[in-house]
Order: C-alpha cells, then structure tokens, then sequence
C-alpha cells in the first residue's frame, strides 16, 4: 500500500477521497448513534457536509467517462442530492423514521456501492490499496457486492410477530 497515487492524484481527487473517507467513518455515529442527542445533530451535519463534498466534487471527475464526461458513477451524485434534500424535508417535517431510512439508504446504497467503484483496476484507490496493475480490486468490489447483498435480505427477513397476551386467569376483563 502506497499513498504515491493519491498525493499524485489531482486536488479534485484528492477533496473527494478525504470528504469520503470522513463520509465512510463518520456515517455510523451519525446513523445508529442510539441516543438522538446534540452529538447526532453535530455529526448529522458533518456526515451531510462530507457527502455534498463527495458528490459536488465528483462532478470534476472524468477518469472513468464513458458517456462524455460523466460515468454510472455520476448518478450517485445526483442521488446525493435527492437523498440529502428529502431526508433533511422527512426531519423538519418530524417524519424520524423516513428521515432515518433515507439517510441509512443513502450511506449503504450510495456511498459504499460508489465506493466499492472505486476499487476498479486502474482507479487512484485501487492502485493506492494494490499497486497498479493489479487485478484484486476486483476481489473487493465481488466481496462488498457480497456483503451488501447479505445486509439487504437479513434487512428483508420476517421478522417474528408479537403473541396475543393470554387474559388474566378467570376470563374476563375484569
């Protein structure tokens, strides 16, 4: 592992990784964070701050075009600012729960599939985590798309219905 390709990368690459990087970490504290408390409001912000960035500067982006200058990537972008818009609208409005699945939705969905991209042969983070010219990356990429899926069903099983409480002995309500 060498940092060589990211510190020769240019400065837009360079805004992107460290915003996704910051994004990647802080995620977590902001999303399952148990107590819904100034802290998850202080990394909230944060985490939405470093996902703007994220998608802002992929705009500047072009090594993987294959339409003009844009890529399938740049449809997280675009989903970024979707996502960040309706999930802030869910929070004002004081839908908690939609406002949580849109932004657990938009961590797991958009920034790690975007960042399992990024592990493609060639790209800066492949040739920073592999040396160039290494064919791993496809590893990385197989074992997330792995895991993600795995994550999706265990979010999608049943889960067990409540029992009726059986009534006080007797009968009868009382």
């Amino acid at each position: 592992m060498t940092l060589t390709p990211l510190i020769d990368a240019p400065l837009q690459i360079q805004i992107h990784a460290a915003a996704a990087l910051l994004a990647v970490l802080l995620g977590p504290v902001a999303l399952y964070r148990r107590r819904r408390d100034r802290w998850h409001k202080i990394a909230g912000y944060v985490w939405i701050a470093a996902m703007l960035v994220v998608a802002t500067t992929s705009w500047f982006i072009s090594s993987f075009a294959i339409i003009g200058p844009f890529s399938p990537i740049h449809g997280f972008a675009v989903l970024t600012y979707v996502s960040i818009w309706l999930g802030m609208r869910h929070v004002i409005a004081g839908r908690i729960t939609a406002h949580r699945a849109v932004f657990r939705s938009l961590y797991w969905n958009g920034l790690l599939i975007a960042g399992l991209a990024n592990f493609l042969p060639g790209r800066s983070m492949s040739r920073m985590v592999f040396g160039a010219g290494s064919g791993l990356g496809w590893w990385v990429i197989g074992a997330g798309a792995i895991a993600l899926t795995a994550r999706m069903l265990w979010a999608r099983r049943p889960t067990p219905r409540k029992q009726a409480r059986p009534l006080a002995a007797g009968g009868g309500i009382g």
